[in-house]
């Protein structure tokens, strides 16, 4: 069997995959930087060395998976998108290790965008999707509507400030739980989200295609610090609002690309009750929209949709 390896050194997590010719993961193999309690982050200096010293211990785990498989390509993110200019040094350490294997065994090395791999990752084991498609990519670094156009991507609208999976840790390192703080929140909300009020308004601008979420950090803060609403109704604010203004940019990106299908990826889409809540606001609105999301493992920041496209590309150049 051949198998394509995908590196992915993003600012969350240090993944390794590895993918045959059909598209099945071999083996998905992710750790989450080490973040210390009470911070936001990591530094990028701080990012690449925990990379550096998390890869060995994950290619040792992928490795067993692959018994006699033969390595035909190797594939890496190598910048968080798609375009001139976009770069970060956390990506040169998959990078490099990515080549470096590739030169010791004579094979090709194929790099591609960290959003690439996204939606990549978002079509494993889903079912084709229409060559056009919207692509939504929500994350702690990332929050854009995209056109799919045969893996080819545009960018149609976005954030303003804060990207979704900031305003979620932020609020939720101030109620005093780990970052990254999605689960536990998504937790805290689940409490809470019977009684949403939506008292945090959705803003967006251009015609729906941008948002802006530092507003709703704001209120969210001065909540906190005065201790009302509770934390487990703020969090249903939070994952309220974010569906609301979500919902509304698919149907404005479907409705200026031409196109009816979208895909939702990234760590804030792994949420399973941020995703019914855009699909309850999406029917409601009576958008035109179908709406996909990946598998939840292969949402959150991993290299198998890396890999994916390494084989795809190996393929097509055979």
């Amino acid at each position: 069997m051949k198998v394509a390896i995908g590196f992915d050194t993003s600012c969350y997590t240090t993944s390794v995959a590895a993918v045959d010719s059909e598209g099945n993961v071999v083996t998905s193999q992710r750790l989450l930087l080490p973040v210390v309690s009470g911070q936001r982050g990591l530094r990028q200096s701080e990012a690449v060395f925990a990379h550096v010293r998390q890869l060995p211990q994950l290619t040792k785990a992928a490795s067993g998976f692959l018994g006699g498989s033969t390595i035909c390509a190797v594939a890496a993110a190598t910048a968080p998108r798609d375009e001139e200019g976009s770069y970060m040094p956390v990506f040169r350490v998959g990078e490099s290790h990515g080549k470096t294997l590739a030169n010791m065994l004579h094979i090709p090395f194929f790099g591609f965008s960290h959003q690439q791999g996204h939606i990549a990752a978002g079509q494993l084991g889903i079912g084709a999707l229409p060559e056009r498609f919207v692509a939504m990519h929500i994350s702690g670094g990332t929050t854009e509507v995209l056109q799919s156009n045969g893996g080819t991507l545009t960018l149609l609208g976005g954030t303003k400030d804060l990207h979704a999976g900031q305003l979620i840790d932020r609020v939720g390192v101030a109620m005093g739980l780990a970052f990254p703080a999605g689960p536990a929140l998504e937790e805290l909300a689940m409490q809470g989200i019977t009684t949403v009020r939506a008292l945090l308004p959705a803003s967006l601008s251009r015609n729906d295609l941008d948002c802006h979420l530092s507003g709703a950090e704001t209120q969210c803060q001065q909540w906190i610090a005065r201790g009302e609403p509770g934390n487990s109704q703020i969090a249903a604010e939070v994952f309220d609002m974010l569906a609301r203004t979500i919902a509304r940019m698919l149907a404005a990106g479907c409705s200026k690309a031409g196109v009816s299908h979208a895909l939702v990826v990234g760590g804030v889409a792994s949420s399973h009750l941020l995703r019914e809540l855009i699909r309850n606001r999406l029917a409601k609105n009576g958008a035109p929209v179908t709406v996909h999301f990946g598998q939840a493992q292969y949402s959150a920041d991993n290299a198998a949709g890396i890999a994916w496209l390494g084989m795809k590309r190996y393929l097509q150049q055979r």
